[in-house]
């Protein structure tokens, strides 16, 4: 909305052309997150906390989280709203990247909020169902992948694209749709079990939504795409926008949700950013970067269809807990320390992903 405002007063004052730099506008919107959710967190949390939306724990789970029990939670609303008034303020709402990836983050996030609304307002310690949940989910995921694939204006749109490799990519066709489906959903699920410690979820995803906002802005930009050797997707720049606002939101949302965390993101924040990390990475062809630079992510998924397979068939457990970072806490560590650890791996990783872009 702002842009558009901007747009129109340039032919009062030419100074108003500076807001056309989607490296600006990435930077306001970064900030305007940021502070939406530092003004805006106090005031929920004292609400949530009103209402007695607290965290219930796992029985079964680390002793130590018996103290978190009746933290307020659902607090991902804030950094929902937080992004969703950014991206309005300083996207080109013309854009259809910007609605495909806005939309799909706030729907995962309703879904998020009715499992979160049935654990902690009507009491069910199991939420939603998990076959409504991955209904929900796959509707949403499959619908963004088809409107994707349906306005592809450029081959590349829907081709996989190799990391560290220039010259290799593959034009999908149709699998494209069953390929990004995948991505959005296995996605917003991977952060959903990763948080699971304070700010142990958001900062990565802090971290990997401000690389691919690099990605995105390479992307959209025939210079800088045609000498980095990826693909140009007219108009994926604005993406960039969004990132912004993710990373803003997540670090606003961070000074209350560090250790010892005063509020915690829930389903409502946890399934709608990891849906927006796909989604992103499906628009700027860099799924496979994201496979990288996610791989806390990916280690924490993996480490439950490991624990899941291996009792199903030998009857024993390969890690003390499943997801990983229980294991790591039953092992004695600190819940600090897992954390931290586990940030540290995500900024080499988000490294690793980021020198794709040089080497290939």
């Amino acid at each position: 909305m702002l842009l558009w405002l901007t747009e129109y007063l340039t032919q009062y004052y030419r100074g108003f052309n500076v807001f056309q730099y989607i490296t600006l506008r990435v930077i306001l919107g970064t900030l305007t997150s940021l502070f939406i959710a530092l003004f805006v967190g106090p005031a929920l949390i004292k609400r949530l906390s009103e209402y007695q939306i607290g965290q219930s724990v796992r029985a079964d789970g680390p002793k130590s989280h018996f103290e978190k029990s009746g933290t307020p939670t659902m607090g991902g609303l804030l950094i929902l709203v937080s992004i969703a008034v950014s991206t309005l303020c300083w996207a080109d709402l013309s854009n259809k990247y910007i609605w495909v990836v806005l939309t799909t983050t706030m729907l995962f996030g309703v879904i998020g909020w009715v499992d979160d609304y049935k654990k902690v307002v009507n009491k069910d310690p199991n939420g939603l169902a998990a076959r409504y949940k991955y209904l929900f989910q796959s509707i949403v995921g499959l619908a963004a992948a088809l409107v994707l694939y349906m306005t592809a204006s450029v081959p590349a749109e829907t081709q996989l694209i190799v990391p560290f490799v220039k010259i290799i990519s593959f034009d999908m066709g149709w699998f494209y749709v069953v390929f990004a489906y995948f991505v959005i959903v296995g996605s917003s699920n991977a952060v959903n079990l990763t948080d699971g410690l304070d700010g142990l979820a958001i900062m990565p995803t802090v971290l990997v939504a401000s690389a691919l906002a690099i990605f995105a802005y390479a992307t959209g930009h025939i210079r800088f795409s045609d000498y980095l050797g990826i693909p140009y997707i007219p108009g994926v720049g604005e993406v960039a926008i969004i990132c912004g606002a993710i990373a803003g939101s997540g670090l606003g949302f961070l000074w209350f949700n560090t250790y010892p965390a005063q509020v915690f993101m829930g389903d409502i924040g946890a399934l709608a950013l990891g849906a927006a990390l796909g989604v992103i990475a499906v628009t700027v062809r860099q799924e496979l970067v994201l496979f990288i630079m996610g791989g806390v992510f990916v280690m924490e998924t993996i480490s439950v269809i490991l624990q899941v397979g291996s009792y199903k068939l030998t009857g024993r457990r390969i890690f003390h807990m499943a997801p990983l970072h229980h294991h790591y806490e039953l092992k004695g560590w600190p819940e600090p320390r897992v954390i931290v650890r586990f940030w540290i791996i995500t900024v080499i990783l988000v490294l690793v992903g980021l020198a794709s872009l040089k080497i290939r």
